[in-house]
């Protein structure tokens, strides 16, 4: 018993009770800032050493949907990048994901981008179904987090079901495989309007790692809209509540 109150000591209160104001350790790895002033060198050792093609020359930039979060081009060049512990970095807009040289600015969803049914329809109550499109379970295991004690995000009335005929939208995990590709529209098709897609991590966003590989088929993506991108390696469950809590136009309580 002793031992018991000694870890609740140590670990302190888990729950989090400011979604939007939390405060994560300096090391995570949020949103990167990427300085201005960086010999052409550097640049070009910067795009050839990222191994998900993140970075981009013209200007330097990176794209937070390939981004696996690695940290090694700011490991190698931490006077170009450095990334920060800023959490909310979902967005509606795939574009918006990219980062450039200069900017130090939180990103956020595009209002006139998000359907007026979504939040006419789903913003009390969201009910979502999973898929890990080959997913490696990181990914799966922080939206699992989410739910828990911890972040509870149900108290938004926001949870994952199991049948896709009593959910509101998608959640996408993994690259999508051509294995998966049908599944996958499958649980779409069986979803009632209207409906979300959310793509979860670098893997969902572009393929990640995997973006080459002739085992995926990312046809999905390209034909349907997609409503809420949540970068990460995987993405933590701050970002992926905080995202659909933008999304979905709910504020903190």
């Amino acid at each position: 018993m002793l031992d018991e109150l000694k870890i609740l000591r140590d670990h302190g209160i888990q729950y989090v009770k400011d979604l939007r104001g939390a405060t994560l350790t300096p090391l995570f790895r949020g949103r990167p800032v990427v300085n201005l002033e960086v010999p052409q060198a550097d640049v070009d050792a910067l795009v050839s050493m990222c191994p998900s093609k993140a970075i981009g020359s013209s200007p330097l930039s990176i794209d937070l949907g390939k981004c696996v979060f690695c940290r090694e081009c700011e490991f190698a060049f931490p006077t170009a990048i450095q990334f920060t512990n800023d959490f909310r970095i979902a967005a509606n807009r795939r574009e918006d994901l990219i980062v450039r040289a200069g900017e130090d600015k939180p990103i956020r969803l595009d209002e006139s981008a998000i359907r007026p049914e979504i939040r006419k329809t789903l913003r009390n109550s969201l009910k979502l179904r999973e898929v890990s499109a080959a997913g490696e379970n990181s990914g799966e295991m922080e939206l699992n987090a989410a739910g828990n004690v911890n972040f509870d995000m149900g108290r938004f009335g926001i949870e994952f079901v199991a049948s896709p005929r009593h959910v509101d939208g998608v959640v996408i995990t993994g690259p999508i495989s051509a294995n998966m590709a049908q599944a996958l529209q499958v649980c779409f098709d069986a979803t009632p309007d209207p409906k979300v897609v959310v793509l979860v991590g670098s893997d969902a966003i572009s393929g990640g790692l995997f973006a080459d590989s002739p085992a995926l088929d990312r046809s999905f993506v390209e034909a349907h809209h997609i409503d809420l991108y949540v970068p990460g390696n995987p993405a933590h469950p701050l970002t992926f509540i905080n995202g659909l809590m933008d999304m979905l136009g709910i504020e903190d309580r």
